[in-house]
């Protein structure tokens, strides 16, 4: 049964989700808490994980909630539930989308889901945020995550420092403040 809800659950995020890996997440998460597959905690750290392994975020999560709920069958399950639905979409849509994407509704209807994307991104940097409360509440342990999110979004805007560099001095710096 858990491998019918892990693969049910993943191919309906997978399904109904657009607009990448990172606005999957708010959806990822409210279906594994629903579950009770995990705590919101777990899944910021399965999350911190997921973003850092190769590959889209959304499945490595994929990966990570199905592996922490039923072993390597339920990663595995959990994996092809989220990856299956892309798949069928983009087969499907290759076949009609280069002839009808010049159509100005198809380009309208584009357009139209930028911002709902970036919202469900926004959505859930803030949810993180608060359950690692890095905003809520004023402790020397907020203060510290500010300050690395802070120094960590100079560093990629303004100096443009490479993603995989920030991560992991971030991750250094974490092992030494909050070891």
């Amino acid at each position: 049964m858990i491998f019918l809800d892990l693969f049910r659950t993943f191919f309906m995020v997978g399904l109904i989700s657009f607009g990448g890996g990172y606005a999957m997440i708010p959806v990822i998460e409210m279906e594994v808490t629903s579950h009770n597959w995990m705590t919101t905690q777990e899944f910021t750290d399965i999350i911190a994980i997921a973003g850092m392994s190769p590959g889209p975020i959304a499945t490595n999560s994929a990966v990570f909630v199905g592996y922490h709920t039923a072993g390597l069958s339920g990663a595995i399950v959990s994996t092809a539930g989220m990856v299956l639905p892309s798949l069928i979409i983009i087969l499907l849509v290759s076949i009609f989308f280069t002839k009808a994407n010049k159509h100005p509704i198809v380009q309208s209807a584009f357009y139209g889901l930028r911002p709902i994307i970036v919202g469900l991104i926004i959505f859930a940097a803030i949810k993180f945020a608060i359950s690692n409360q890095l905003i809520g509440s004023f402790s020397l342990h907020s203060l510290t995550l500010l300050a690395i999110f802070i120094v960590s979004f100079i560093s990629l805007i303004k100096f443009r420092v490479h993603p995989a560099i920030v991560i992991i001095t971030a991750g250094i710096f974490g092992m030494f403040i909050y070891r």
